[in-house]
């Protein structure tokens, strides 16, 4: 009886174990590359954002960014304010982004959607500037990556019939986040943090194959960038 118990409480760990280490070679690992077109024009400076267990894309709020996105306009977020220095973007589970307002009221209904698998959002805001001690990591695209990149991002987003993204009714963080529903599902194979590689990877540049944890951006931004 005991040997059964001891192997019942090894095989977690050991799962664990292994979810961590592929993450780690997963991070090393670059990902297939893909060729983003050149065009003229300035490089742009994007930004990430990292909570405990998520990264978020800052975007700045320039003329592309602005055009690119515009198909958000009419859903009230408040693309052209005029204080507006930065979208914030974010792909991730609905039981995490919907019914958590802090990581301490996390269901275990939401976490078993996170691992076996849920619905996907995304999370979009916008800020203004940024306090110079923030210190974020960053990354500098020339402007054909960074159309394929904003590409990418914005074909995240699930559209209805009539080509229209689906806001979802939820009060947000804030007063001026707003969420969408997006493509794909969520599980512990296809994070959050899996998509940023992703999106990472279509603007043309090196990164890692599988990055589905915070330190597998932060390793793979150090390793590939």
């Amino acid at each position: 009886m005991r040997h059964w118990v001891r192997r019942l409480l090894t095989w977690p760990l050991a799962a664990v174990a292994l979810y961590l280490s592929a993450a780690l070679i997963g991070a090393i690992v670059p990902g297939s590359l893909i060729s983003a077109a050149q065009q003229d024009g300035p490089d742009t400076e994007i930004l990430l954002v990292a909570g405990p267990i998520h990264y978020d894309f800052l975007l700045p709020l320039n003329a592309s960014t602005r055009a690119r996105f515009s198909f958000l306009n009419d859903t009230g977020l408040p693309l052209q304010h005029p204080n507006a220095r930065w979208l914030v973007v974010g792909w991730g589970a609905y039981d995490f982004y919907t019914t958590v307002g802090s990581y301490n009221q996390i269901s275990t209904t939401a976490v078993l959607k996170g691992i076996f698998g849920d619905r996907s959002v995304m999370r979009v805001d916008v800020i203004g500037a940024l306090r110079d001690d923030l210190n974020l990591p960053g990354f500098t695209l020339h402007s054909g990556e960074y159309a394929a990149l904003t590409d990418a991002i914005a074909d995240s987003f699930s559209q209805d019939p009539n080509g229209e993204p689906q806001p979802i009714d939820f009060a947000g963080f804030n007063d001026t986040d707003q969420f969408y529903e997006a493509k794909g599902r969520f599980n512990i194979l296809r994070t959050c943090n899996t998509w940023v590689g992703r999106m990472l990877r279509a603007s043309g540049r090196r990164f890692g194959a599988w990055t589905p944890l915070p330190y597998s951006v932060t390793l793979s931004r150090w390793l590939h960038w």
